[in-house]
């Protein structure tokens, strides 16, 4: 159940000096002996039982006892180890029907955090969470510019230390950060394949390297999908899609509760498939992919194009002064009635719906969650969106898919990430 890497490296961070932190370091460290002893078959249950209530909440003894398979006495001593650690708190006497209130016992969230941290193409966000998952503190830098330059990883790695410096928390309580970043990404390797790859070493370890703490790499995309489905799942969802309709377009896939990351952690490249017979060449090189025509960086080009052309729209005047024309203005433009705008989101919708009917009959999910830029603009993106994937899907699959917005922040890939990051540590 457990599973931990580089956990030595960790040791070097916690700090001796505090009664918890040492506790901590012994407590992580314990994985790396001989697998022997009762020290470390009793080190191997408590961090079943932190597993167990981070992914399930307050528990009772007797719920420990019954869920870990392990004796009464046991996990008596255990949890009480944990408290006296700080790492659980005793809340009290439960209520119940009749006989003795049992004790019930809860994570201790001021004893360890993780930070989470998304590289966006035009901007930086930053979150702490603690050991349940809460956002402890946000911060969001729309200064940064994402560019393949090393003034640029300098920057990134400068702003990762500079939070994690000033963020409030004692840095021997983080015990990992997550960071993400758009394209390509290996987590196991901790790579991008798309940003700073002249590097010798992977984007996790020059990171790790100016910040001193364990560093998890993930795809943007991937982690807000994870924070999509772990903050607005119901019970019975096992199985969701993830569409992003960014400035790019890529989905996130969870399968039997799990995300998918493919052989080498690249699944999920939708915005990539050969869609269009156009000639256009997409940032990946290849021609004819489906972000060349429906993605926000395309709509942005059309809009440009038709602007050049003569047509008709209230950002004439914009363009005419030379100013960028974003996707987010494009939105604005369309709930203002402009005419050009919802033509051009409702063109994108219609064909990415049509992309998407490929994506239900091939996976059969129980929802699919529409996020990113383009999800702003509500019904006159996701109306044509449904429409074509009714159209296109077989219906035997499609009746039985639900179809939702997006209802998260901007933080939500940093979120995502700093749950994947906890996930790792903790052996979820």
């Amino acid at each position: 159940m457990i599973s931990f890497n580089n956990i030595s490296y960790l040791c070097k961070v916690i700090t001796k000096s505090s009664g918890i932190m040492s506790s901590l370091m012994e407590f992580f460290n314990s994985h790396d002996a001989d697998g022997k002893g009762i020290a470390h078959k009793n080190n191997l249950i408590k961090r079943n039982i932190i597993a167990y209530m981070a992914a399930n909440g307050e528990a009772t003894l007797a719920e420990l006892t019954k869920e870990l398979h392990i004796s009464v006495p046991t996990i008596t001593k255990l949890v009480q180890e944990l408290v006296d650690e700080g790492m659980v708190n005793d809340l009290g006497k439960v209520e119940t029907p009749g006989g003795r209130r049992p004790n019930v016992f809860g994570l201790a969230n001021s004893t360890i955090y993780f930070a989470g941290i998304n590289v966006g193409r035009d901007n930086m966000t930053y979150v702490i969470t603690d050991l349940q998952n809460n956002i402890i503190k946000e911060i969001k830098d729309d200064t940064f510019v994402l560019s393949d330059r090393a003034q640029c990883l300098e920057k990134i790695c400068a702003n990762a230390e500079n939070f994690i410096a000033t963020c409030g928390i004692d840095r021997s309580k983080i015990l990992g950060v997550g960071v993400c970043i758009v394209g390509r990404v290996n987590p196991e390797q901790g790579r991008s394949y798309k940003y700073f790859t002249s590097q010798e070493e992977s984007l996790s370890e020059l990171i790790e390297q100016r910040i001193g703490i364990r560093v998890l790499l993930e795809n943007d995309t991937r982690a807000r999908c994870y924070a999509e489905y772990t903050c607005g799942k119901s019970k019975s969802e096992s199985n969701v899609l993830y569409l992003h309709m960014g400035r790019g377009v890529a989905i996130g896939i969870v399968i039997d509760g799990k995300l998918y990351y493919g052989k080498n952690g690249f699944a999920g490249e939708f915005g990539h498939i050969p869609f269009f017979d156009n000639e256009k060449i997409c940032a990946c090189g290849k021609k004819g992919c489906l972000e060349t025509e429906v993605s926000g960086i395309a709509i942005e080009e059309k809009i440009c194009d038709l602007i050049h052309g003569g047509v008709n729209t209230i950002l004439r005047e914009k363009y005419d002064r030379n100013e960028v024309i974003h996707i987010n203005d494009i939105i604005t433009a369309a709930r203002n009635d402009d005419n050009l705008s919802i033509e051009l989101i409702e063109e994108a919708g219609e064909k990415v719906g049509k992309a998407v009917a490929f994506l239900i009959n091939t996976f059969n999910p129980e929802t699919v969650i529409v996020g990113g830029n383009l999800a702003a603009a509500g019904d006159y993106f996701m109306l044509p969106l449904k429409s074509s994937t009714n159209k296109y899907s077989l219906n035997l699959v499609y009746k039985d898919t639900k179809f939702r917005l997006s209802k998260m922040s901007d933080n939500a890939n940093a979120w995502g990430v700093a749950m994947l990051i906890r996930n790792q540590i903790i052996g979820l």
